[in-house]
């Protein structure tokens, strides 16, 4: 009788996984790990990566930091945002709007009549142009804070950013649940046409804190 492809596959690798004489089984692996860019080339390889992703790109220092987000947040309309409780009140300083502090038990309609949501990151990846947010920090909010809203701000230290993707999953703890983020939310699985904002946020302006 002819054998399954699933049966065909999975004898396969039961072969590839023992060995004639019992000696334990070694899985290559040869990506490259330990890469490192200084600071300029990083911020330039992220912040192009990060628009070509559609995302729009500000950079500030830890002085500015107020001044850029009011920017940004005005730029876009922005007069009502939620912000995770441990976000750095001295982050908002010159926004003028109505802020709204989010909580686990706010339910995603409210959050959805938000203009936009500010938050931290953990760590990014400069040559994917991927931010991660694992949710163990305050300042990061949970994930439907990030996810549901039109308009994320995502503020970034370029210290956080790591060259390569084994370098930013090393900063990472697997048991929390990280959500990453590379350009708007988009899809192109109808006729290839690109729709934004399909399951997530329609716009990313990510803030680079070049000092910090």
């Amino acid at each position: 009788m002819t054998a399954s492809a699933r049966e065909t596959v999975l004898r396969r690798v039961r072969d590839a996984l023992t060995l004639s004489d019992g000696a334990e089984v070694t899985v290559p692996r040869a990506y490259r790990t330990g890469h490192s860019l200084p600071d300029d080339e990083r911020l330039a390889l992220f912040t192009d990566r990060l628009v070509d992703y559609r995302a729009v790109v500000r950079t500030c220092t830890t002085a500015t930091t107020a001044e850029v987000l009011a920017e940004v947040l005005r730029e876009h309309g922005a007069r009502r945002i939620g912000v995770p409780p441990g976000l750095d009140p001295a982050w908002l300083a010159g926004y003028d709007g109505e802020t709204v502090t989010d909580a686990a038990e706010v339910p995603a309609p409210r959050l959805e009549a938000l203009d936009g949501v500010v938050t931290s990151s953990a760590v990014s990846c400069a040559e994917t142009g991927t931010i991660f947010l694992d949710g163990a920090a305050a300042d990061q909010g949970r994930r439907a804070l990030s996810l549901v809203p039109d308009l994320h701000v995502c503020v970034v230290g370029l210290s956080s950013v790591r060259t390569g993707v084994p370098e930013a999953l090393a900063q990472l703890t697997p048991e929390h649940p990280i959500t990453m983020i590379s350009g708007p939310s988009a899809t192109s699985d109808i006729e290839l046409e690109r729709v934004e904002g399909v399951h997530g946020p329609r716009t990313l302006a990510v803030v680079i804190r070049t000092d910090g």
